[in-house]
């Protein structure tokens, strides 16, 4: 494999339905700032079918080209077509970067595409970067550290540790990442992107699946990632009743109720609920931790959060170490007394 045929930073745009979903933008954001040390252009792979009209939402967001993959084939998502679109277009194209959303949808196409192009890919990346491998030269081997590689970090081993990987020996150095963990640019109105149109062609084998019918649920759930204000419970709220405390106080604030993973596994709250890194990463502007220790795992789908409260009987809970501020007592005492001076405030506005 000859590294220096490979250039560019691409991204997987997903599309439902013919609508851009959120994290092509995220993931754009996130190219652009990896593009300007290796001083290279950024391009939107775009799979679907009658999609075309959607390159210059790409471009808005920092689309610098935008391929088309358009064809019957792709109008709904299935492993076989779209593995083989996104594939071709990187044997054809030769990106030095792929990045894929851990959505339902990038969590399978990610593994088979990487496996075809025969690279590696890391998974649930919550930071990307570019810069030296390894991160400390050898000593002895120092010509051998490779400069301008993807560093990409994620927990490892259950979220008790945190890992940099790279793939300095393969093309494209491929990572998903989950939605919500990078930040879209301010759109720029009325940008442009150059639009290639290319197909490889398609060509039905038994991995090809027929979709019989596409049923959409319909939840009541608030979605917590639009949430500006979060009061997320965990296991120290004591019971599933005990969450009614935190729904008041969210209902005085404006906000959404959340919850870490051990509420989810109880069976208190639903799974839509969860933040953390097998749950939603948000980024709100206040974000309430409420009887939660601040595992590592919780602490990395919130600590982006503008501001942190955190409340915990114990006062060497990890949980204080992100937040701004920290209140050290029984909850059942202080989360009825703070919802009710809110109260009080509001009303004497």
């Amino acid at each position: 494999m000859n590294l220096e045929e490979y250039k560019g930073v691409f991204i997987y745009a997903q599309q439902v339905d013919n609508e851009i979903s959120g994290i092509a933008y995220e993931l754009l954001g996130k190219a652009k700032e990896l593009a300007q040390p290796l001083n290279t252009e950024v391009t939107a792979v775009l799979l679907g079918s009658n999609v075309k009209n959607l390159a210059d939402s790409l471009a808005e967001y920092g689309a610098d080209k935008v391929i088309v993959v358009d064809d019957p084939e792709l109008e709904v998502y299935r492993t076989e077509p779209y593995a083989h679109a996104l594939a071709s277009v990187i044997n054809e194209y030769k990106p030095e970067i792929m990045l894929v959303g851990a959505t339902a949808i990038g969590r399978d196409l990610g593994p088979t595409v990487s496996a075809r192009v025969a690279t590696g890919l890391t998974a649930d990346c919550t930071v990307l970067e570019i810069g030296d491998f390894p991160l400390v030269p050898i000593p002895g081997k120092e010509a051998e550290q490779k400069h301008n590689q993807l560093l990409m970090t994620r927990p490892a081993f259950g979220g008790n540790t945190i890992a940099t990987i790279a793939c300095p020996n393969n093309r494209p150095q491929m990572a998903t990442v989950r939605p919500g963990v990078m930040q879209k640019i301010d759109p720029i109105k009325g940008a442009k992107a150059e639009v290639i149109e290319y197909n490889p062609g398609f060509t039905k084998n038994n991995r090809y699946v027929t979709v019989k019918e596409v049923v959409k649920a319909v939840s009541d759930v608030a979605d917590i990632m639009d949430a500006k204000i979060l009061v997320s419970g965990g296991r120290g709220v004591g019971s599933p009743e005990n969450f009614k405390m935190l729904e008041e106080l969210a209902e005085v604030l404006g906000g959404t109720v959340s919850c870490s993973r051990a509420v989810v596994d109880a069976g208190w709250k639903p799974k839509d609920l969860q933040v953390g890194q097998t749950g939603k990463t948000v980024r709100p502007q206040v974000y309430f931790a409420i009887g939660i220790s601040g595992a590592i795992q919780h602490v990395a789908g919130m600590e982006e959060s503008d501001i942190i409260v955190a409340i915990n009987k114990d006062e060497d809970a990890p949980i204080f170490d992100v937040a701004d501020y920290g209140v050290v007592g029984d909850l059942n005492k202080i989360v009825p007394q703070l919802t009710a001076s809110i109260k009080a405030a509001l009303a004497a506005k």
